[in-house]
């Protein structure tokens, strides 16, 4: 399946309500495809890669285990990074009267229909 069409098939799936976009991007800051408004695509890749990186040595550091994401929060809404399989990431961004938890719960319901996705296209 192409990630362009994985990504159409989970926002018709995910909660539209509080999902306001997804990218994928690889582990080296380039833009696979996104399904995004307002966003600097590339430049988002970029800081994914780099925030996964940075939870990766901060995870470790903490002596958590294996890094299964990264979440920010913002005035203006929420994002969450995923690593996904190989050197593919997944981001997820929420609107500003999302809960935290109602966010962890969409975002790890979109990861969970990549990965299927990934793995049926294998």
């Amino acid at each position: 399946m192409a990630a362009a069409k994985a990504l159409q098939e989970i926002r018709d799936e995910v909660d539209r309500v509080n999902i306001t976009g997804l990218l994928l991007a690889s582990r080296d800051g380039l833009l696979l495809c996104s399904d995004t408004q307002e966003i600097e695509d590339d430049s988002v890749a970029a800081m994914a890669a780099a925030s996964v990186g940075l939870a990766t040595r901060f995870v470790g550091q903490a002596g958590l285990g294996e890094t299964r994401g990264a979440m920010f929060q913002g005035s203006l809404g929420h994002v969450c990074v995923f690593p996904v399989q190989g050197s593919i990431l997944l981001v997820v961004f929420a609107r500003p009267d999302t809960t935290m938890g109602l966010f962890n719960v969409v975002a790890r319901h979109a990861l969970t229909l990549l990965q299927e996705a990934l793995t049926s296209a294998d």
